[in-house]
């Protein structure tokens, strides 16, 4: 006579434990698809703000070099000139800096937001070589995504996202020259962090003065 074997089934139990597992492993693949994500894009936002904040030295670098190549003593400029050289715009800067005459930057401390730019404090326009100055406080703004300067459609400078400078010019010296250090900050929301991000720099540029 032939046998029949018995071959039971899983039970509910069983059953019950294996989605457990399976939906246990989903979860922790979904958690650490996610947590590189989020560490790409901030390492993606800190890049591009790094890329910013080059910009604004190299402006303001590009600014001061045109100044001292053409500077002789007594040397003035148009103020009120809309087409200005990258000359002019430093000898602007350079006026509404000593004008707001700060003594020392602001404590770059982060806590669960971003600070407001001090009083002060203002931005360089890379793309059209302009100083913008403090009066233009909508020039000024937080951060959308991320630290940035914003142009509109045909290229004409909307504000600053998140970035700013700040400027601290030394006391006159003996010997004519002098410098100021350039405090380039940028502070922004950044995708699955509770405290903002913030990157700065200083950039310190000496200059002809007398």
């Amino acid at each position: 006579m032939l046998s029949i074997k018995r071959r039971d089934g899983d039970t509910l139990i069983e059953v019950l434990f294996a989605i457990a597992v399976f939906s246990f492993v989903v979860v922790a693949s979904l958690a650490l698809m996610n947590q590189g994500t989020a560490a790409s894009q901030r390492a993606l936002e800190v890049t591009l703000v790094r890329q910013q904040i080059d910009a604004q030295a190299e402006t303001l670098r590009f600014m001061h070099d045109s100044y001292v190549s053409i500077y002789q003593s007594g040397i003035s400029f148009n103020m009120t000139d809309n087409q200005t050289s990258p000359a002019e715009e430093w000898a602007k800067m350079v006026e509404s800096i000593r004008t707001s005459n700060v003594q020392s930057a602001s404590d770059f401390s982060v806590g669960i937001t971003c600070p407001n730019p001090p009083t002060g404090s203002f931005i360089i326009d890379p793309r059209n070589v302009k100083f913008i100055p403090p009066s233009q406080l909508d020039g000024l703004s937080s951060a959308q995504n991320y630290s940035k300067v914003t142009y509109d459609s045909h290229g004409v400078f909307l504000a600053g996202e998140g970035i700013w400078i700040e400027a601290i010019r030394s006391a006159s010296s003996s010997n004519n020259t002098g410098f100021i250090d350039f405090h380039i900050r940028a502070c922004w929301d950044s995708l699955g962090q509770t405290i903002p991000m913030s990157v700065g720099t200083i950039v310190r540029l000496y200059e002809p003065r007398g």
